[in-house]
């Protein structure tokens, strides 16, 4: 039986399963074509509710291929059972995505009024998909720019100019003309367009190549050790709810740390890094003078070398607990400037709407109660380095490491606990997403987690030595940065590329509007 996918829901699933297929792990062998399936089955639709179900279906599959690790997530940190904990996944491969359905309708809401037909429909989709994308907020904020670096492919150099968010907007109009070269396949027009398109792909990559050498060379470096102490869910959380096991994680930090200093004894370390809330107890004010702070200031200062450790500190205004960021110099003095996490974890570290309505916090009571930071308003300082701090997954926000960077940061630390995530697929999504904001301000990038993957990536974009996955692990890394670095174009354009497309948008709205109105 011949299976006819003219107007087949078939081809809104072939969509989900291009795009969930060409995202990290997976290379991005179908992200310049993986909407043309979706976007043929709009075209054929009458009715605004099948327009947006296809693009559901869409979004369903590729969230259940490319973030199947939510079921992990859930089974892990809510200790659900596996048959609710793949329910939590289902449901939210329902709503996670949503900005594929919202661009069907607001592209059927214009056809239905005529403001455009033949490819400005098409460009329209495209258009209104990017800049969904782009605008609609998301747990996970991802885009199909990160895909490219992952596969190593130049074109990701692109960042330095427009973000890897808007390399994603040039992978998804990319759609567009491989759309009519589908179309028009029987004809020579469509071998046209294909090669055009080849041709168009080569020359960004020979640009990003090109990029890529003639970056300036950097003027400095320092020396790092990275620590990786393997720590278990349930002695972080004990940790964490003030239940123990404070002891056996210090100790474990200390061994690790100290079998790494053995094995590079040879080398002048500028400074440790530990994980994000490595040390587990508050590090602030008055309690640097606790028995688990006055142990960690004696180690740092028997060994001579400075730390940079998440831990907690409580705020003095709000009285609640803050997951933050702190460093010790080499006699283990604890610095008076530290960052607190600002962009916190809905249902992990805060309840969404909590303050306007405080029965939520009676409700959900095992929910933790973390206080805020102030955002990437002031820069980290150890001797003469200027340090841009993020903690976990502010580095998914590139306009949080923009930031940093307008603030003169010379390189960025991010300390990370990837521990409830598994091994498949998160880690490696989380990694080069925080790592691509190296590529878009052009400065090195330290990240160390609590079970890897911990690494360095170079202003260049070449990502250093990468530690193994839930094992103890002690690396060494000497980062070359530029003291006094410059500012990218995309730093200085920040908002050009979405600003862009909204202004085709508007110009191919108005035209249509005008011709409807003839």
């Amino acid at each position: 039986m011949r299976i006819n996918l003219t107007n087949s829901w078939l081809l809104p699933v072939l969509s989900g399963i291009f795009i969930g297929t060409s995202y990290i792990p997976f290379p991005p062998w179908a992200a310049v074509f993986g909407f043309i399936p979706l976007w043929m089955f709009w075209e054929q639709q009458t009715r605004l509710k099948n327009v947006i179900l296809g693009g559901i279906l869409s979004t369903f599959v590729f969230t259940i291929i490319g973030f199947n690790w939510v079921t992990h997530l859930l089974h892990e940190y809510a200790q659900a059972p596996w048959f609710v904990a793949v329910l939590g996944m289902l449901l939210f491969a329902l709503f996670a995505h949503l900005f594929v359905p919202l661009a069907g309708a607001l592209w059927f809401v214009g056809r239905k009024h005529n403001f455009y037909t033949g490819w400005q429909s098409i460009l329209a989709m495209a258009l209104l998909t990017a800049l969904s994308l782009w605008a609609l907020p998301m747990l996970f904020k991802w885009n199909f720019g990160y895909s490219w670096y992952g596969a190593k492919i130049p074109v990701y150099h692109l960042a330095e100019y427009i973000g890897f968010s808007g390399l994603s907007m040039l992978t998804i109009l990319a759609n567009v003309p491989l759309y009519f070269a589908w179309q028009k396949r029987q004809d020579r027009k469509g071998r046209v367009i294909l090669i055009r398109v080849v041709i168009v792909f080569l020359g960004l990559n020979a640009f990003g190549l090109s990029t890529k050498a003639w970056l300036p060379k950097p003027d400095a470096s320092f020396n790092t050790l990275l620590v990786q102490a393997n720590i278990g869910n349930a002695e972080k959380m004990a940790a964490e709810f003030g239940r123990g096991f404070y002891e056996q994680i210090i100790n474990k930090y200390q061994q690790v740390t100290d079998k790494g200093l053995q094995e590079h004894v040879s080398v002048d370390i500028d400074f440790i890094m530990w994980s994000e809330t490595a040390f587990p107890s508050l590090l602030n004010g008055e309690y640097q003078q606790t028995y688990y702070a006055q142990q960690l200031i004696q180690y740092i200062n028997k060994r001579q070398v400075a730390l940079l450790t998440g831990a907690y500190a409580k705020d003095p205004e709000t009285g609640l607990i803050t997951n933050s960021l702190f460093v010790l110099d080499k006699k283990g003095q604890v610095e008076s400037r530290y960052y607190s996490k600002t962009i916190l974890l809905a249902f992990g570290e805060y309840i969404p709407g909590e303050e306007q309505f405080p029965i939520f916090r009676e409700w959900l009571p095992m929910v933790g109660h973390f206080g805020r930071g102030q955002g990437p308003t002031q820069l980290l300082s150890l001797e003469d380095y200027k340090i841009g701090a993020q903690i976990c997954y502010e580095s998914l926000y590139p306009d949080f490491s923009k930031a940093l960077a307008d603030l003169g940061a010379q390189f960025i630390v991010n300390v990370t606990n990837d521990s409830w995530y598994g091994t498949w697929q998160e880690p490696y999504q989380h990694m080069y997403m925080t790592l691509g904001r190296a590529v878009e301000t052009r400065r090195p990038l330290v990240r160390v987690t609590n079970t890897g993957i911990s690494t360095v990536v170079l202003a260049s974009g070449e990502i250093l030595q990468q530690s193994p996955m839930y094992q103890e692990w002690a690396g060494l890394y000497s980062v070359p940065y530029i003291s006094q670095p410059k500012t990218t174009f995309y730093q200085r354009n920040f908002a050009l590329m979405p600003s862009l497309l909204l202004g085709i948008l508007l110009l191919l709205l108005l035209n249509g509007y005008r011709l409807s109105e003839k």
